[in-house]
């Protein structure tokens, strides 16, 4: 398929970060770009902002008649997007080019020297310190993330066309549509297992993945993994290794050793040992570019962060608020390490908002054990995103399951008061459903002290 003979793109869940990010793309080169979602968000909004049509009706009726002209329209569609949507069939039932956001993304980068981030956990992260590192040493590249970059303010940066930097998404193995020069691969927890079945099918498939990195090419792999690559570490004789690592002012101060030097005084910003290890391997990824290893490691240090990833809303003297997109009981942990080497021996409130219902029936122990770790603990309803029900898949069955003494199921509409009552030193909100649209209540509530 040649993206250059099509005139008009059609996104079915525009609304999307991984989708979304690819319509400003066919935007910012000229095409003409709509698409559906089922709700009105912040991103949608920007969208349209950008003059890109987006509604919110699954009928045919609602595609304009420009992209019904099947020899010069793209349908792009994500896989969360119910089959019988009446839209998909109506592109897949007529002679349209109808390919997932995965596959678009691989016709996009196949020409370009592409950087792609594998993982379970870590993928945006280390893509937006990626592009940080590249964009701060002046390279072209263009990069599509999973998360809006607040070095960027977007999930979308174009800066040439030589380099790109893509996250390559396991869910419904998507990633194996890409062609990476240099990929990384963060880690391979069970997840997904409405997909997968079992972690061993979820491995499988990240073998696939390293299997299609281009014969010249160069695989970074987190120490401890099942994989055979550069590895990269803390303190462990990994091939990329962190040494000499301390804390000050709040900010990681370190030594990087490499196959082929030590780069001494570098410094990374936010917190968490899991964002110094994405920090990491981003920059040893960046170092294939050609660019200066020096140069390199010092733009970690200008590095704002990515949205709801550890991003600290509040912070004043007495309380601080951090909200984060963590999600599985490994992303918990490495939360919980975060604010307790950041903020030790302060009283900590999480609230958590669930995701999926088979995510939480799957892991339900592991996110009790994880969450009671904190010194209370407050749940919200399970957002289902894609999925129906599972009868007895509650958060009142997880909060039964917590080992604290201080946990509680609360409604949104309460949730203030519930904060206020138990006033804590830091405040976490997690999750990956619509709890982050509340992000901006709490900050207003509590950034100044009453």
């Amino acid at each position: 398929m040649n993206l250059k003979t099509i005139n008009n793109v059609f996104f079915i869940g525009i609304g999307g970060i991984g989708m979304s990010a690819l319509a400003r793309y066919f935007k910012f080169i000229g095409k003409h770009v709509a698409g559906y979602d089922k709700t009105e968000t912040p991103l949608t909004r920007e969208l349209s902002e950008l003059d890109i049509d987006v509604h919110y009706t699954d009928s045919v009726e609602a595609i304009e008649e420009r992209y019904r002209d099947a020899a010069r329209t793209l349908v792009v569609y994500t896989p969360a997007v119910p089959k019988e949507h009446s839209q998909y069939q109506y592109f897949l039932n007529r002679d349209f080019e109808v390919k997932k956001r995965s596959e678009v993304l691989g016709l996009i980068t196949k020409d370009s020297y592409c950087f792609a981030v594998a993982g379970t956990h870590g993928k945006t992260t280390t893509t937006s310190i990626l592009a940080h590192l590249l964009k701060e040493v002046g390279a072209p590249f263009t990069a599509f993330l999973g998360g809006i970059s607040e070095d960027f303010n977007t999930n979308f940066v174009f800066e040439g066309t030589e380099f790109s930097v893509v996250e390559a998404d396991e869910f419904d193995r998507s990633f194996l549509r890409l062609f990476p020069d240099v990929a990384c691969v963060t880690s391979m927890d069970a997840d997904h297992l409405d997909i997968y079945g079992d972690v061993s099918e979820l491995r499988k498939s990240f073998g696939e993945f390293v299997g299609r990195i281009q014969p010249e090419g160069k695989l970074f792999v987190r120490n401890g993994l099942p994989l055979d690559g550069l590895t990269y570490g803390i303190d462990d004789g990994s091939d990329y290794c962190i040494e000499n690592l301390k804390v000050e002012g709040g900010a990681y101060l370190f030594d990087i050793r490499t196959p082929n030097e030590i780069i001494a005084g570098v410094k990374f910003n936010k917190p968490g040992r899991h964002n110094l290890l994405n920090a990491l391997v981003a920059f040893g990824m960046a170092t294939y570019s050609g660019y200066p290893t020096r140069l390199l490691a010092d733009a970690l240090a200008t590095f704002k962060g990515v949205q709801r990833r550890f991003s600290y809303q509040v912070k004043r003297d007495g309380f601080v608020f951090i909200d984060d997109y963590a999600h599985h009981p490994t992303e918990i942990d490495a939360v919980y390490s975060a604010v307790s080497e950041m903020h030790p021996n302060k009283k900590a409130l999480v609230v958590f908002q669930p995701h999926l219902f088979s995510r939480t029936r799957d892991f339900v122990d592991d996110f009790a054990k994880s969450l009671a770790q904190f010194d209370s603990v407050v749940l919200l309803d399970i957002y289902p995103a894609r999925e129906m029900p599972i009868e007895g898949v509650t958060s009142d069955w997880l909060m039964e399951k917590i080992d604290n003494p201080n946990k509680k199921k609360v409604e949104k509409n309460k949730l203030i008061q519930e904060i206020k009552e138990q006033n804590p030193d830091v405040l976490i909100t997690m999750g990956a459903g619509d709890i982050g649209l509340l992000v901006g209540q709490l900050k207003n509530e509590f950034e100044y002290a009453n």
